[in-house]
């Protein structure tokens, strides 16, 4: 915010331009020096008497106790004094809507909520386009703390997932890296519409980004901005399985979700896997209808607000689509979030899934759109929770079983930040674009031999490089830990002794409370 100069700084600076004009006989200029003093006075003194109206409420009310309403009405009075008062006396000619816009964002941000802002029209289109499947940018969902800084840290913005055949997750990011800058612009400083901005924009214009990865690597990407068409469903067969990766919950989710199961179905599957890693969520109709698909009757998720009236409780119809007895793995990791969680959550909670992976990312609030001619506002209204009972916000959803990926350790870190600036693989990528698992193998080995690096890592970063340059297969059996984890389960014939001791988010939550830890820490 810029400092506004003192009343006296303004009138030493227009009895400079006085003396300037050097025409003017000495008392002139005193006459001019008083009449100004008076009209700056008198300013002052409207402000005053202005603010001292608005604020009457308040010392009408000393001595007793103020209600919530009165309060209301008289910051209410204030803002709106203020704003007229800087229609009028502003030193230049305001656009209304910018006041506008200006205040309702400091509204919205005044709440401390990342998920609830202002939405401009650019933004209010941008949202839609999202929600309905299409838009323009590099791929990535972000969130980024308000605030200067978290727990002593930058609040730079934070991946939370990206989405497939993107510019961004072709480049490798990954679900928790940091974006430290945008186009040499540390993020730290920007809001959350300064970043989109940045990041969204003309189709074939290139966005350099400076990602960090853990707490040591820190590595440049180049992204060229798409058109981007978000996918929903992606499905195949894994032998007798059947694997449906649902990679974001909007209008069209549902529909192609049961096109893949009667595809399933008519191949006599023998189990499924639910992969919901990566998936930011979306619609809440549509998550409650992807598990409306597995459930056969009963609670789904609850809202809870303010306001008892509008809690809300989604159930199950009597009919679900996937046979009761039939195995069901459902993966997650720190890339599913909101949506995601409520498919994943009710299908724990109702034991009707075993849970392979990571914690999820921990988003269990609701926010509503509101629409202000052609701008709006976005709300968090309520809170969900599972059919337990428990909101896992900020807290996240653990898997029955816990399945990692290799990590890297800081010696690590230095050798692949070395790997990656020398840009070994994707040059190796673009030159062997139908490489064998020979080549990608003997490749890896060079590598091993050079950087020190784990081999079996090596091979996985060459793959996803592979990947990059043509559309994703729908698995990576090879490679995918998690996803061999979930196969190994349902055709170990482990599944329904499995299933029977696994705990509802209450009962983990009762544990943890009891033993001082947080729930999935």
């Amino acid at each position: 915010m810029k400092e506004v100069n003192n009343v006296e700084d303004q009138l030493q600076q227009a009895d400079k331009v006085d003396e300037n004009q050097g025409s003017a006989p000495r008392t002139a200029k005193g006459k001019a020096k008083t009449s100004l003093s008076l009209m700056w006075v008198g300013a002052t003194l409207v402000l005053c008497v202005l603010f001292i109206l608005a604020g009457a409420p308040r010392v009408e009310a000393q001595g007793r106790d103020q209600t919530k309403s009165q309060t209301i009405r008289q910051y209410t009075a204030i803002l709106q004094n203020v704003f007229d008062f800087i229609q009028k006396h502003y030193v230049d000619d305001v656009d209304p809507k910018s006041l506008y816009e200006g205040a309702m964002s400091g509204l919205l941000n005044a709440l401390g909520d990342p998920h609830s802002s202002f939405l401009g029209e650019k933004e209010m289109m941008d949202l839609t386009d999202t929600t309905h499947g299409s838009f323009g940018g590099v791929g990535l969902y972000i969130s980024k703390p308000l605030g200067e800084n978290v727990n002593g840290k930058p609040a730079y913005v934070e991946v939370a997932s990206p989405i497939e055949d993107t510019p961004g997750w072709r480049a490798g990011i990954n679900p928790g890296d940091l974006i430290i800058q945008i186009n040499g612009e540390p993020t730290d400083a920007l809001s959350m519409d300064d970043v989109l901005a940045r990041l969204r924009g003309a189709p074939g214009a290139d966005v350099k980004l400076l990602i960090r990865r853990g707490d040591k690597l820190e590595f440049p990407v180049t992204l060229t901005r798409a058109i981007i068409d978000v996918p929903t469903v992606k499905s195949a067969m894994i032998e007798n399985i059947g694997y449906l990766k649902l990679i974001q919950f909007t209008p069209r989710t549902v529909d192609r979700a049961k096109d893949a199961l009667a595809e399933f179905k008519a191949r006599n599957y023998r189990g499924l896997i639910l992969d919901l890693r990566n998936n930011p969520g979306g619609l809440l109709q549509a998550a409650v209808d992807i598990s409306d698909l597995f459930l056969d009757g009963g609670m789904v998720v609850s809202t809870k607000s303010r306001i008892p009236d509008e809690n809300a409780v989604f159930n199950a119809t009597r009919s679900s689509v996937v046979p009761a007895d039939m195995p069901v793995i459902v993966l997650i990791n720190r890339g599913s979030a909101s949506a995601s969680e409520i498919v994943a959550g009710a299908l724990k909670d109702r034991g009707r899934a075993y849970l392979v992976g990571e914690k999820s990312f921990g988003k269990g609030s609701v926010q509503q759109v509101f629409p202000l001619d052609k701008s709006g506002f976005k709300l968090t209204i309520a809170r969900y929770y599972t059919p337990s009972d428990v909101n896992i916000d900020k807290i996240g959803i653990p898997p029955d079983r816990e399945v990692k990926f290799p990590e890297f350790t800081d010696k690590d870190a230095e050798k692949l930040k070395a790997l990656i600036t020398a840009n070994r693989i994707p040059t190796f990528a673009a030159a062997n674009p139908k490489a064998t698992p020979a080549d990608i193998q003997a490749f890896a080995g060079q590598l091993n031999r050079e950087y020190q690096l784990d081999a079996a890592l090596l091979r996985r970063l060459i793959r996803d490089e592979l990947n990059r340059t043509s559309i994703a297969p729908v698995y990576d059996l090879e490679y995918d830990v998690q996803l061999q984890e979930g196969i190994k389960i349902i055709q170990s014939g482990t599944y329904k002794t499995l299933m029977q001791s696994t705990k509802t988010l209450k009962t983990l939550q009762e544990e943890a409370n009891m033993e001082g830890m947080p729930l999935a820490s």
